[in-house]
C-alpha cells in the first residue's frame, strides 16, 4: 500500500514541478524479470525511473543511505536494498538475482555514483552485465535528461524539462569461449551504447 501511495505522490510531484515526459513506454515488458540500465545524473533518477516504467521496481542503493533509520526505512519501502560500493558485494548480487528470478524489474545505474554537474555519460562498471548474464534476463536501456537541473532552491519555479527515453529490451550475447572479464567488458560496452543511443549528443560524452 505504501509503495503505491508513494509512487502516486512522486509521479504527481514530478508532473507539478517539472515538465515530465516519458517516451517509449511501450517497450517495457509487462511481466518477467528485466534489468533496467539507465544513466545517472542526480538523486532524482531512481524515483524518475520508478514512476516511468508502469510496474514495480527494485533498486540497488549505496549502503550509506541505510545508516539512518529514517532514510533506510524510507528507501527500503520503495524497493531499494543496500550495496557496498568499491568492492564486490556478493550479498547484493545474490539479492539482485533473487529479485530477477521472481520476475521483477531491477534498476541499475552502471556508471555508479552521480557525477554532479557533469551530465556526460561515463564508462560503465561491469555489475549490470554480470547480473543480467547470470540471471538470463533482458536488459532495458533508459536514457534520462534534465534531472541534473533539479538542484538549488528555485528549480521547482523553473519547472525543468525531464525526459525519460526507454529503448527496446535486448539480451546480451553469449560468451563464445572468451575470458570472463573480456566478455563482461564487451557486454558492458553494449549496455552503455544502448543508453547513449537514447540520449542527445551533449549527454553522450
Amino acid at each position: 500500500m505504501l509503495y503505491h501511495i508513494g509512487r502516486w505522490a512522486v509521479r504527481t510531484f514530478f508532473f507539478l514541478f517539472t515538465r515530465f515526459e516519458v517516451r517509449g513506454k511501450e517497450n517495457v515488458p509487462r511481466s518477467g524479470g528485466i534489468l533496467v540500465s539507465a544513466n545517472h545524473l542526480s538523486l532524482a533518477d531512481p524515483p524518475v525511473v520508478g514512476v516511468s516504467l508502469g510496474r514495480a521496481t527494485f533498486f540497488m542503493a549505496k549502503e550509506e543511505l541505510f545508516h539512518s533509520a529514517f532514510s533506510g526505512y524510507f528507501v527500503s519501502r520503495f524497493g531499494a536494498f543496500p550495496v557496498h560500493r568499491g568492492r564486490l558485494d556478493r550479498e547484493a548480487i545474490r539479492r539482485a538475482e533473487r529479485v530477477l528470478s521472481q520476475g521483477k524489474a531491477l534498476v541499475m545505474f552502471p556508471e555508479g555514483a552521480r557525477k554532479g554537474k557533469d551530465a556526460h555519460l561515463a564508462e560503465g562498471y561491469l555489475g549490470a552485465a554480470l547480473i543480467a548474464g547470470r540471471s538470463d534476463v533482458p536488459v532495458l536501456p533508459v536514457g534520462i535528461t534534465g534531472t541534473e537541473s533539479m538542484v538549488g532552491r528555485s528549480w521547482m519555479l523553473r519547472r525543468p524539462r525531464i525526459t525519460v527515453n526507454i529503448g527496446p529490451p535486448f539480451r546480451l550475447p553469449p560468451a563464445n569461449g572468451k575470458a570472463r572479464r573480456v566478455e563482461l567488458t564487451e557486454q558492458t560496452s553494449l549496455i552503455m551504447a544502448s543508453i547513449a543511443a537514447l540520449l542527445p549528443a551533449e549527454y553522450r560524452g
